[in-house]
Formats: structure tokens, C-alpha cells, sequence
């Protein structure tokens, strides 16, 4: 999304990134196997989408994504925390259940979708926080992600009693960099 944000697209190229298998060419690229990754102009590689939106944003000039003010700061990395943390158990869901059966666990699935919901219902508040719905930022596009990500999980709607979560998605996926981005239907 930042790169189409940003206007970058003629320099930064995309390949596909295949992990979880023994000896892919990706981990001579990077060791640790974890996407995104991003190979900077200088050959340095950044991983963390915290870290690649930064350096995207300091490329062409101007900054696009929102800064929170001195004060501000604290109540921002909470919302982009918590947005990272609905993320980051998602995707633990989401492979287990992409797992073959008789591999999967179900204390981690049920585990999992329960951190889902509450943290969803705790998003449901603060979706109106005015971070949330001000200038494009860090949080915002992670939450973005996030819920879009949630929708792939076959047999999980996350929109039943949260309309102001659910309004706060279909705006935001309006945004032509997601529709661009946005990965195909389950």
C-alpha cells in the first residue's frame, strides 16, 4: 500500500517470498524468513512493516503518513500495538488452520480466536479514536490489514455488533492503494 501511496512503483519491484520451507532461496535474502521484507537503495535489507513504511515515506520528498505529536505519542503506539497484535494472531490462526488436520491444534485455534474477539471489541471504541480516522498513519494501515486479513479466515466475520468498525473498513478500503493490494477472496 505504501509504495502505491507514495507513488513508488516504478522503484520498488515485489517477488514473491516463499517461506516455511526447508533450504528456500528466500532465507539467503533474509535469514530469519519473515515478511515483508524490503532491500533499501543501499543494499540493506529492512524488516517490520513499521520500518519499511518509514523508510517509503522518506523517500520522494514530503512524508505522507501522520506523526503523532510529543504528547500524542504514547496513545499512538498503543493503537498501532494493539493493531499489530490483532495482525500477528491472526496470521498464527490463519496457518494453523492452513496446517493438515491431524498437525493442527485446536488450543492454539481456539486461543487464538478468542484474542481475535476481544481485541476486536476493545477496537470497536477506539476505531473512533481521531488517530484512527485522521491522516493516513502507521495504525491505520496495520488495522487495515488486519480486518482485511480477519475476512480470509474461512468460517470468521468479524462484523456482527461492531457497525463502527465495519464503517471504519469499508472507507478505508476505498483507498485505491488497498483495492490495488488487497489479496484475493477466500
Amino acid at each position: 500500500m505504501m509504495v502505491i501511496e507514495k507513488g513508488l512503483q516504478s522503484r520498488v519491484s515485489e517477488h514473491l517470498a516463499q517461506t516455511r520451507v526447508a533450504d528456500s532461496p528466500y532465507y539467503q535474502t533474509n535469514p530469519s524468513g519473515r515478511v515483508p521484507y524490503l532491500i533499501c537503495e543501499d543494499g540493506l535489507g529492512l524488516e517490520e512493516s513499521l520500518a519499511i513504511c518509514d523508510y517509503l515515506d522518506s523517500l520522494n520528498g514530503d512524508p505522507l503518513l501522520a506523526r503523532p505529536a510529543p504528547l500524542q505519542a504514547l496513545t499512538v503506539a498503543r493503537l498501532d500495538a494493539r493493531a499489530g497484535s490483532l495482525l500477528d494472531g491472526l496470521a498464527v490462526w490463519f496457518r494453523e488452520l492452513v496446517r493438515p488436520s491431524d498437525e493442527r491444534s485446536q488450543t492454539i485455534i481456539l486461543h487464538e480466536k478468542a484474542r481475535a474477539q476481544r481485541l476486536l471489541d476493545g477496537w470497536e471504541a477506539d476505531i473512533t479514536h481521531p488517530w484512527m480516522t485522521g491522516a493516513l498513519n502507521h495504525a491505520q494501515l496495520r488495522m487495515l490489514c488486519a480486518l482485511a486479513f480477519a475476512l480470509k479466515i474461512r468460517g470468521f466475520d468479524w462484523t456482527p455488533g461492531r457497525p463502527e468498525l465495519s464503517r471504519w473498513f469499508e472507507t478505508m478500503r476505498q483507498r485505491p492503494s488497498f483495492m490495488a493490494t488487497e489479496p484475493p477472496s477466500k
